[in-house]
């Protein structure tokens, strides 16, 4: 059981809000500062609509997206053939790979934080920067890259079984895409998988990673690398990993540069919450977007949603939550 204290402080707004507890407030002296330009809601449609509800998906019993019978969130997504699942929803979070026959993609969705899990939260809170394990990607050897500590020993307690349900799904399916999602930590993770995975596919396989509520993963280097290791959709084509930032959500702004961080580019900010308005913004952590929030207007329910088409994470919306 966990003590009084710990409980006491899960259950402040600020902590709950931060998935490395309360480590915001960036600076944004070096950050890109290009005017964001009008990204469509028929883009957030075509290109971000359908990572958010397999994202939004991952938040789900293990048991009911192995049926795929989790409520609205799988009831969003017809035609899709579940293909394996592992984690505990703990300290290994959850992911699963599908088959999406609609968009003849293969899609690896990963979990987020369960501020309801200690365990869970304190995958987050190991946020030294460390050495990226290059085993994994032979070109970054010699890069001087680091990443989250914390981030980094999740992806790898669940690296080998996925990318061997990866391989697996491509070669059973002969689908040619694979599409990479995840809602903070699950974001984060995604980051790493979907470098991962580019890796170690055929090059004519097209591998995307789009991710929600993303905090940084790692320093200049590791951004630089995420920029020119994975191709995005269009019109985003030219950066390596998409992420939503919603309005004031505080996690996009942890762990803080002055540690050392960096986010890659890709950045889309929502502006407020009509779920109408959204803008792209150009360059590594733009202070014209979420780089720039004032971490005294910071919103835990911005870092939960809605972000478009209603779309909430955290697991209420599937028909197994309590």
């Amino acid at each position: 059981m966990l003590s009084l204290s710990l409980i006491s402080l899960l259950s402040l707004p600020a902590a709950l809000s931060l998935p490395l507890f309360g480590l915001g407030g960036s600076t944004a002296d070096d950050s890109a500062t290009g005017a964001p330009t009008p990204f469509s809601l028929a883009d957030v449609n075509s290109t971000l609509l359908r990572p958010a509800q397999f994202a939004r998906v991952a938040y789900c019993s293990s048991a009911s997206i192995t049926a795929w019978n989790c409520g609205t969130p799988c009831e969003a997504l017809k035609n899709i053939t579940f293909l394996q699942s592992g984690g505990d929803q703990g300290l290994v979070p959850l992911y699963f790979i599908a088959h999406d026959a609609d968009d003849q993609s293969l899609v690896v969705a990963h979990e987020g934080t369960d501020a309801k899990n200690v365990l869970s939260i304190l995958n987050d809170a190991q946020f030294g920067l460390v050495a990226l394990n290059a085993s994994r990607f032979p070109e970054t050897a010699g890069k001087n890259i680091t990443v989250h500590d914390g981030f980094q020993k999740t992806f790898e307690r669940t690296a080998d079984s996925l990318l061997a349900g990866v391989m697996s799904g491509l070669a059973s399916t002969g689908v040619k895409k694979v599409v990479v999602t995840g809602h903070s930590l699950g974001a984060a993770l995604a980051t790493m998988t979907g470098a991962m995975i580019k890796d170690a596919v055929d090059p004519s396989v097209d591998v995307t990673v789009t991710g929600f509520g993303l905090p940084r993963g790692g320093n200049q280097g590791w951004a630089d690398f995420l920029d020119g290791q994975v191709r995005l959709f269009s019109p985003l084509a030219h950066v390596g990993v998409t992420f939503v930032s919603n309005q004031n959500d505080p996690v996009p702004t942890v762990p803080p540069k002055f540690l050392g961080f960096q986010h890659s580019s890709g950045e889309i900010h929502i502006v407020d919450d009509s779920q109408q308005n959204f803008v792209a913004c150009p360059g590594q952590d733009n202070a014209n977007c979420a780089t720039g929030n004032n971490v005294l207007k910071s919103s835990v329910a911005n870092h939960l949603g809605p972000y478009f088409d209603d779309i909430t994470f955290g697991g209420s919306q599937c028909s197994d939550s309590s």
